[in-house]
């Protein structure tokens, strides 16, 4: 007699693929909400141009001290060079960020709750 093809993994390795795949069709169901949608849209309007305009503050100290010497040693500030305060200042903007991300998130949090909620509902209902 010959050998019956069969699943040769652990038990374990069996169930585990199993459950990968019922998670990933959850998962899949949860991403094709509008709710979902609308999650991912909300940070992507936050998270892209404030990425933009970090990258486009942080590189302009040194293209500016670079490419207009004269115009970043001008003293503004007491002893201090535009260059100085511009280079200060990232501090700021960086803080400034940081908080506007912190307030954001409390909003994309929530939604994302609301979306968790909602499946778990779902989820109850079958």
């Amino acid at each position: 007699m010959s050998p019956v093809a069969s699943d040769t993994r652990p038990a374990g390795q069996a169930a585990a693929g199993t459950q990968f795949q019922a998670q990933q069709t959850v998962w899949d169901g949860i991403a094709a909400t509008p709710q979902f949608r609308r999650l991912m849209t909300a940070k992507k309007k936050f998270i892209i141009p404030v990425f933009i305009f970090f990258l486009a503050y942080y590189f302009a100290l040194p293209l500016l001290a670079g490419y207009a010497p004269g115009f970043m040693s001008v003293k503004v500030v007491g002893g201090m060079s535009r260059a100085y305060v511009f280079a200060l200042s990232q501090f700021f903007v960086a803080w400034a960020i940081a908080w506007r991300y912190v307030r954001a998130a409390g909003k994309f949090d929530k939604m994302a709750n609301d979306i968790a909620a909602q499946a778990e509902a779902r989820k109850g209902e079958k």
